[in-house]
């Protein structure tokens, strides 16, 4: 930036483990390690069916900015803003930060989606600048949403260096991990469904994530683990801290997740950069994260692609070899977090200082 100060505004605290909060936390260590200051406005409430203490969270953020600042808001808090950007923005620089359209998130009552496509398409107006992290969701903003192009600028997340996973080497059962919330678009349910359908059982599931996003659907996905019969098999551990989740990409030998949609798939290229081979679904920037060299994406919801690519990668070690290898490649090509903060920055710059 150009001395203005920075504001990044976010729904909740910046130390939640999600891979949007992860995505915004790097920025801002990144740009405060350049010698950027920048202010955090971590806003209490509800998001992103606000709630009255959101709105009022949001509505004093924008108050409280000085003229010229620039405020950079999460995509998944930007409806708070709703009763008071209008009357603001033209004093500020304000750029969207856009991980994914909030009405694309499964599970959500039709009348909250239909609101929320509404709500997040009018506020996109009110801002300066996007940025998305990925391209797949800039193309959504613009087909869906009515998005000019050049308005947008993607900056793909960072990925650290990892060492290969070393994996189960052979001893116990194939180890297969999970790393996502347990929330209805991470498809946990889908894939444990078509896990006990394969006809290999020489297999272990962990899970990693958050339970407590969703409680409907944790309780979900205990009914089918407990109905399908892999209770010995299916572990779900939880939220991991780093030396844990660590631990856990070490261990694996795939990498599973069926996704119904991602910003841009941050445990995808997490895996790759472990070297670990995929077996996925997802729309949107799944397919751009994951190369087939690297895995197997399915469409979502087929559950025999699902079952059939699942099994393949168990019984043949060989195609397991060889996505590992082409995972190790990919991995390598991955931006890392210095990268991906110049680019914000830089994306900062093109929004136009207020004219008054």
């Amino acid at each position: 930036m150009d001395g203005a100060p920075l504001i990044f505004a976010l729904p909740g605290s910046i130390h939640q483990r999600t891979g949007g909060t992860i995505y915004d936390r790097r920025i801002v260590e990144g740009l405060r390690c350049s010698g950027q200051p920048v202010q955090l406005a971590e806003l209490p409430g509800a998001f992103p069916v606000c709630d009255t203490i959101a709105k009022t969270a949001a509505r004093h953020t924008v108050l409280d900015a000085p003229d010229d600042a620039c405020l950079v808001i999460d995509g998944l808090a930007l409806p708070g803003f709703v009763n008071c950007l209008a009357d603001h923005h033209a004093r500020l620089r304000v750029t969207a930060l856009v991980h994914h359209p909030l009405a694309a998130e499964s599970g959500l009552p039709e009348t909250d989606r239909v609101a929320l496509f509404g709500l997040e398409r009018d506020m996109l107006r009110f801002v300066d600048g996007i940025v998305t992290t990925s391209p797949a969701t800039a193309r959504m903003l613009v087909d869906d949403y009515d998005v000019a192009a050049p308005r947008i600028v993607t900056v793909l997340p960072g990925t650290d260096p990892a060492p290969p996973s070393r994996g189960s080497g052979g001893r116990g059962p194939l180890r297969l991990l999970c790393v996502a919330s347990l929330i209805a678009r991470k498809g946990h349910v889908a894939l444990i469904s078509a896990l006990a359908a394969c006809p290999s059982s020489d297999w272990r599931l962990d899970c990693l994530g958050a339970s407590d996003r969703d409680p409907a659907v944790t309780q979900a996905i205990r009914d089918v683990i407990d109905s399908l019969g892999v209770t010995d098999r299916v572990f779900l551990h939880g939220e991991a801290d780093d030396g844990q989740l660590a631990a856990a990409y070490d261990a694996a030998d795939v990498f599973v997740l069926a996704s119904e949609l991602e910003g841009y798939g941050m445990a995808f290229a997490e895996a790759l950069s472990h070297g670990l081979p995929v077996i996925g679904s997802g729309d949107g920037a799944v397919r751009d994260t994951v190369p087939p060299e690297a895995g197997t994406i399915v469409p979502v919801g087929d559950h025999g692609a699902l079952v059939q690519a699942l099994s393949q990668i168990m019984s043949m070690p060989e195609h397991r070899a060889d996505l590992a290898r082409g995972a190790r490649v990919a991995g390598a090509a991955l931006p890392d977090w210095a990268e991906a903060t110049r680019r914000f920055d830089a994306a900062l710059m093109r929004s136009p200082a207020p004219v008054r």
